[in-house]
């Protein structure tokens, strides 16, 4: 339980630092179209947090990883999640344009995944959708 306090605890932190780092005047505005799907970025990225903390609290990740990795499928996706998150790496590299932010984000995607992940399109959501979508 204690590990699962300071994990969460680093997780904060990386939110806070995330935030602040990349804070912009519309990173609360949920305005027009565009609006809507910013606030399901940030819903998802809120309600899978709460879950994941859920998740934390009733079982040892370390354990659920150990059981997990006995099996074929659990390998696989195993396999799968680290494979997108390189896709995100990419995505963000793309984004950024410099190795610099990469290796900021770095760390926080390979330890906290999709949740770091889901933290940085929220943040970013404007400039990603500037960028790839329009």
């Amino acid at each position: 339980m204690r590990q699962s306090l300071i994990s969460w605890g680093v997780f904060a932190g990386f939110v806070v630092c995330a935030v602040g780092l990349g804070w912009h005047d519309s990173i609360w505005r949920f305005s027009g179209m565009m609006g809507a799907a910013k606030g399901i970025v940030w819903a998802t990225f809120l309600l899978f947090t709460a879950y994941s903390v859920y998740c934390s609290r009733r079982e040892n990740i370390f354990k659920s990883i150990r059981s997990m990795a006995q099996l074929q499928w659990g390998r696989q996706v195993g396999i799968d999640l680290y494979l997108g998150l390189a896709l995100s790496l990419s995505v963000i590299y793309m984004h950024q344009g410099s190795l610099i932010p990469l290796a900021l984000w770095l760390i926080p995607v390979l330890l906290f995944a999709n949740l770091a992940t889901l933290l940085y399109v929220a943040i970013h959501f404007e400039s990603l959708v500037t960028r790839f979508i329009t």
